[in-house]
């Protein structure tokens, strides 16, 4: 569904992607773990259209999507959930879940997208309950449902989030999790960048490891949850260490 080959960008002189190249194929959940200002939000970025990449090539569903506008990204199937949420605080819950879907009235109709609303709330019933409260007035939690919400309002087939559980209490961001998880049932393809690195494998197909711009490492999640490198680096665990005691 993604293929990114050989990408590059950053901002002004500074590069910060260094030929990047992954692929997400239809229905995975993908990973990108990493240190802070490896690349990972940047990344999402260039994807998004956010960001101008200087070199490489970006495909999705076959398309040539380089350097295209975020908005017309959106239109095609593919939407970010931004790090931080960015949701609209001084329109409501049900007006920021709306205007999610502004590129499909044309489309597929109000009737649709009135059933697309109660799938949102099924899937999120806090948001139904406050629908009529101010954005801004949200926990960090809700404000995140929200943000994941509104992306689905969309109807993009690819989600790419990045950072969804930050900030977030530990059983918040399991609810999260789970909700992820819970959209890959639905057919959805979803991209994750996230520093927490355990909780995302543990939910994902595959994974890519970044470090200073470059993808140093690969493969399918639950290999690199055992990776001795990744487990030292991210998940807070030398087994090389817990051996010589």
């Amino acid at each position: 569904m993604l293929r990114i080959r050989n990408i590059e960008a950053g901002y002004g002189s500074i590069r910060v992607l260094r030929k990047v190249s992954l692929h997400v194929n239809p229905g995975e959940i993908v990973t990108i773990i990493g240190a802070n200002g490896a690349g990972k939000t940047t990344l999402l970025k260039a994807v998004s259209g956010l960001l101008k990449t200087t070199s490489g090539e970006i495909r999705f569903k076959g398309n040539d999507i380089t350097n295209i506008p975020a908005e017309r990204l959106v239109s095609l199937g593919c939407v970010l959930v931004p790090e931080g949420r960015q949701v609209f605080s001084t329109m409501t819950v049900k007006e920021n879940l709306m205007l999610g879907a502004t590129v499909r009235y044309r489309r597929d109709g109000k009737e649709t997208i009135e059933k697309d609303l109660e799938r949102i709330y099924n899937l999120f019933p806090r948001l139904a309950e406050r629908q009529g409260q101010l954005a801004g007035t949200l926990s960090g939690g809700e404000q995140q449902m929200l943000a994941i919400g509104r992306a689905l309002m969309s109807g993009a087939e690819l989600i790419m989030m990045d950072e969804p559980s930050m900030g977030l209490a530990p059983v918040i961001v399991k609810e999260i999790f789970k909700t992820i998880s819970e959209l890959r049932n639905e057919g959805k393809t979803v991209l994750l960048v996230e520093q927490n690195a355990r909780a995302a494998l543990s939910i994902s197909d595959r994974g890519y490891v970044i470090e200073t711009g470059r993808i140093v490492l690969q493969g399918p999640a639950e290999d690199l949850l055992e990776n001795r490198d990744v487990q030292r680096a991210y998940l807070g665990r030398d087994l090389d260490a817990e051996v010589e005691l």
